[in-house]
């Protein structure tokens, strides 16, 4: 009994460490979207959540598929940058697509997330 009142013990303790750490870090950049499925010729609306940072020059959107690739990118003004960020995609074949946003400094990669999404249409198996 002394051993699973300890083994108890030490499991909640290790899932209360656990759960605080990621609460405290922050990402540097978030897609935030609604819906993963979409018709062709497909408009995909999403948002971006960029961490404002003095180090952001930056932002590149890609949304990637086997047959087509299509890229935007926005000057950032580091820290005095707003935070939320409107994209369209237009007219977006069908296919499976990764979307991708990435925040640079003027040096590297400060951080990036992806995100599947998917468009049917007649040509999609």
């Amino acid at each position: 009994m002394k051993r699973r009142i300890i083994a108890s013990f030490m499991f909640g303790s290790v899932l209360l460490a656990g759960g605080a750490a990621p609460g405290q870090a922050r990402e540097v950049v978030e897609i935030v979207i609604h819906g993963r499925y979409f018709s062709e010729p497909a408009t995909v609306r999403f948002m971006v959540a960029v961490e404002p940072d003095q180090k952001n020059r930056t932002l590149r959107v890609e949304a990637d598929s086997a047959d087509m690739f299509r890229a935007s990118e926005l000057t950032l003004n580091g820290a005095d940058e707003k935070r939320l960020h409107n994209i369209i995609f237009k007219n977006l074949p069908a296919g499976h697509y990764t979307l991708r946003a990435q925040v640079l400094s003027s040096t590297d990669v400060r951080g990036m997330a992806t995100n599947e999404l998917f468009v049917s249409g007649m040509g999609l198996q």
